[in-house]
């Protein structure tokens, strides 16, 4: 079945396995990755401290914590993975309501989904080609974020969240032109 077609718990499960797969494979922690001024531990500490304290102030939910990823990353991303995991899993997730000033009130999973597992999806791509791993993503699910994220182009980059778009072929393929435009050259390699 495609990611796209998948209820939240299960696309978190899938796209979260696929870049616990390059967390656990990373060998490099201080290799500098595609996003300027970030390094592979960089990837890792922006998924496990950005998410807890939107949860927390959204909804009320206190996700476990694991050790610091400066400390052990895989450790650290193993917790909050899991932590998250959990929480999909669970079927009073879907009853509840995120409330966040910018989004209004959303069904919790379908926040989870939308914000933070499309996050780990496009950041699995910075931390394989970061630490020289396969950096293959969904062809289908890249499409499918890009043509959500194309017509809110100008909120998208007000928020801060992303850099500048990066020109891609017209003919490239989606994986390509959606890292192109979230801000990132689709040609980067490690120097």
């Amino acid at each position: 079945m495609a990611l796209s077609d998948l209820e939240p718990a299960e696309r978190h499960r899938r796209i979260a396995a696929t870049f616990t797969d390059r967390v656990r494979d990373a060998k490099a922690w201080d290799a500098p990755s595609p996003v300027p001024g970030w390094t592979a531990r960089d990837v890792v500490g922006h998924l496990v401290e950005w998410f807890p304290p939107f949860l927390a102030a959204g909804a009320g939910v206190e996700l476990p914590s694991g050790p610091s990823v400066h400390d052990d990353p895989v450790a650290a991303w193993q917790a909050h993975c899991d932590g998250v995991q959990a929480l999909l899993d669970d079927p009073d997730t879907a009853l509840r309501m995120l409330t966040n000033r910018h989004l209004g009130e959303v069904p919790l999973d379908q926040a989870i989904d939308r914000f933070y597992t499309s996050d780990v999806f496009m950041h699995t791509w910075d931390l394989a080609r970061a630490t020289g791993q396969d950096d293959q993503l969904d062809t289908d699910f890249c499409a499918v974020l890009l043509a959500g994220m194309e017509p809110i182009e100008d909120v998208i980059r007000s928020s801060g969240q992303y850099g500048l778009g990066v020109p891609t072929p017209d003919d490239a393929d989606a994986q390509t032109r959606l890292i192109g435009f979230i801000g990132r050259d689709p040609l980067w390699t490690p120097a």
